[in-house]
């Protein structure tokens, strides 16, 4: 890219104008249902054109996103909301599932390819993945540093992204299933109820310990800019127009070294101020903030300032126009501008009563363009038979010629396929499932689990133990960590390299990075949750690229399961604590930072119910579900294998649990079926 890019947030309308009147070189915006923020107005296929057009009237790019999980019911509609992209001219998609992914190049080839943040790029080896994958532009994880994007940049071709401003997710963007479990409302479907935001308290009585501040960056734009961030994104489709303009006008004079106001824009929306943590590398309570009285009342000084600030229409597009008056003949105007040109015909000119059409009245009535893109520099005058036309024959010619010259400028033509997509019945399958065990720790290990058909154990514990787990007369495969950061993936590749050695070939992974580091580690590669597997269609893209088998996402229900068409090997989680949130910043921490922490800890909601947290080498910490999974007395039609998703139980506890399954019983205590019984919005 020649210059930096401000990417701004768009929900209606309204927005769209405050974002390109304020200086957006860019817009994101979402259709239908098939994006991640399907609470907001949106737009439909069928005025996205008119958005489009609008943009690019005003050179500003259209990127429409298409970033929630597909299910195989949703797909043939898939398809018709990527034709109806297509045809609007949009820039590029910005893409979560694998089945959007399939649907863009099989419809429309030629549409460049955004990955979503959903799809949780936190590392060198997923944005080269991507990027041979066919991505154009990533875009990354909100919870990188500075110095981790620089060292992306440094290997990747790929045009990146990143968040400067708004929102923070306490998860990790696309590993977020607080809102499906507790309210059938997935983040990975649109419709997120931010359970995070309400008042969860940690062990040091500290409130609100999953709500962040907003992010802001704009401190640091210069940094970005001099590491090869090429497009700044604001996050904000939900929020207003006036929050839209006050952003995109602060991030603009942030860009060219320019004084911005701080105070305007903390007041139009923040929680408790803002943040840039992350991007410094300094994850402390600092960053943790909500929403408070103070926060909502500040808008309401701001907020007429900050609308008048967009009202007017920019008309950047220079034209210039020929009215031709003759005798008997319907009068012509030639309207050009940008190189392209258009000609209208009109009423015939009449004789005059009194006087003829001046110069003067005709370029008064052409200079009336306030409601298009362009303003009239120059214009050429005939009227030799000294001829007159009203003025409303004169401002028909002038909107006719507009509108066809907008038209021929803002068009903008893929070549389109008319795929329609194949997704083959097949039967379930109704023999039973193979079993599986997932251990936290080696110390929960139990000769029981030899009937397992593989023991998956963590790389860590993996490597303490690797003397005693070589003699195991059981498969084992080693998991990845869920977040790997730049800095540590030589340090994972050695360890995979001494493990490898052992006789222990087989990994798994829930991130696109951790593919590629298992691939270049040459391990047989079993994808796990993360990987938020809902279709077919995406199952097979990553059977493609290598995966020996999946385990499904759990916001899959059982009809979900049942109508997967496949022959890839798949199962899901029949028991566990299952991870709901995946933190950077601990939300355990103290003002004094980790103290004493053994790791395991709980944080408690509003009712009083504790989840339990657990700590991964202070690298990240997972935040399970308060009551464990049980679906084993369910029909478990189409799966070839289930995993017992073991955490926080000692070793007795998971040989009775796993014996209770073997001899047809359930588990003692409380259980709940997750969604596997329920269907996701």
């Amino acid at each position: 890219m020649t210059s930096f890019e401000i990417l701004a947030p768009v929900g209606a309308q309204e927005q769209l104008k405050a974002a390109v009147r304020s200086g957006a070189n860019a817009v994101y915006l979402g259709v239908d249902n098939f994006n991640a923020r399907r609470n907001a107005d949106n737009f439909t296929t069928e005025n996205l054109k008119d958005a489009v057009k609008y943009c690019r009237l005003r050179d500003v790019k259209v990127f429409v996103t298409l970033n929630t999980l597909i299910f195989d019911k949703e797909i043939d509609e898939l398809y018709k909301t990527v034709k109806a992209i297509a045809k609007s001219g949009a820039d590029a998609v910005i893409i979560q599932d694998f089945a959007t992914v399939k649907a863009v190049k099989e419809i429309c080839p030629e549409m460049p390819l955004h990955a979503s943040t959903q799809m949780a790029v936190h590392n060198v080896a997923g944005a080269r993945l991507l990027e041979e994958t066919g991505f154009s532009r990533i875009v990354l994880a909100r919870e990188l540093s500075l110095e981790e994007m620089k060292a992306i940049r440094s290997e990747v071709k790929a045009e990146l992204e990143v968040f400067v401003h708004g929102a923070h997710c306490m998860s990790t963007s696309g590993n977020c299933y607080l809102s499906a479990m507790l309210g059938e409302r997935s983040g990975n479907r649109g419709l997120c109820a931010q359970g995070c935001r309400l008042n969860w308290t940690n062990t040091h009585n500290r409130e609100y310990a999953l709500s962040l501040k907003d992010m802001s960056y704009l401190d640091s734009i210069k940094d970005l800019m001099e590491i090869g961030i090429d497009s700044f994104k604001i996050e904000g489709r939900m929020k207003r127009p006036e929050y839209v303009a006050a952003a995109v006008g602060s991030l603009k004079k942030a860009i060219n070294n320019e004084f911005y106001d701080k105070n305007t824009l903390r007041s139009v929306f923040s929680r408790s101020g803002f943040t840039d943590g992350y991007l410094q590398g300094k994850r402390t309570v600092d960053m943790f903030g909500y929403r408070v009285k103070e926060d909502v009342t500040s808008a309401t000084n701001v907020l007429k300032e900050l609308e008048s600030s967009y009202k007017n229409e920019i008309r950047p597009n220079k034209a210039s126009a020929r009215l031709i008056l003759k005798k008997d003949v319907p009068a012509t105007l030639l309207f050009s501008s940008r190189g392209a040109s258009v000609e209208v015909k009109g009423e015939i000119p009449q004789i005059p009563r009194t006087a003829p059409l001046s110069e003067e009245i005709a370029l008064r009535n052409l200079s009336k363009l306030g409601d298009t893109s362009f303003y009239l520099d120059s214009i050429g005058f005939e009227n030799k038979d000294e001829l007159t036309l009203p003025a409303s024959a004169i401002n028909a010619l002038r909107r006719d010629g507009a509108e066809l010259l907008e038209e021929k400028l803002a068009k903008k033509e893929y070549k389109t396929n008319d795929i329609t997509p194949e997704i083959p019945y097949t039967k379930p399958d109704s023999s039973k499932p193979k079993t599986r065990i997932r251990l936290e720790s080696f110390s929960q290990y139990s000769e029981a689990f030899e009937k397992a058909d593989l023991v998956i154990l963590p790389l860590e514990e993996t490597f303490k133990n690797l003397e005693e787990i070589e003699l195991l007369p059981v498969k084992i495969a080693v998991e990845l960590p869920q977040l790997i950061y730049p800095n540590d993936e030589k340090e994972i590749l050695r360890k995979l390299t001494a493990i490898k050695r052992t006789g222990i070939v087989r990994g798994v992974t829930g991130n696109i990075g951790g593919i590629a580091i298992l691939k270049k580690a040459g391990f047989k590669i079993h994808g796990s949750h993360g990987l938020n597997i809902t279709n077919s269609v995406s199952a097979k893209a990553y059977k493609d690229m290598g995966l020996e088998d999946i385990t499904l996402s759990f916001e899959l229900s059982e009809r979900g399961i049942k109508s997967l068409c496949t022959d890839c090997v798949k199962g899901t989680y029949i028991y566990g604590y299952l991870p709901i949130m995946l933190l950077r910043n601990c939300p355990q921490k103290s003002e004094t930072g980790c103290g004493k922490c053994n790791g395991k800890s709980t944080l408690t909601d509003r009712k009083g119910i504790e989840f339990p947290l657990l700590c991964h080498n202070k690298k990240y910490s997972v935040l399970h579900n308060s009551v464990p999974l049980y679906i084993g007395d369910k029909s478990l039609l189409n799966l070839d294998f289930v995993t017992f998703y073991f955490t926080i139980e000692d070793k007795k506890e998971c040989e009775k649990i796993y014996q209770a399954y073997l001899n047809g019983k359930a588990p003692e205590g409380k259980k709940t079926n997750g969604l596997y019984n329920r269907e996701l919005l």
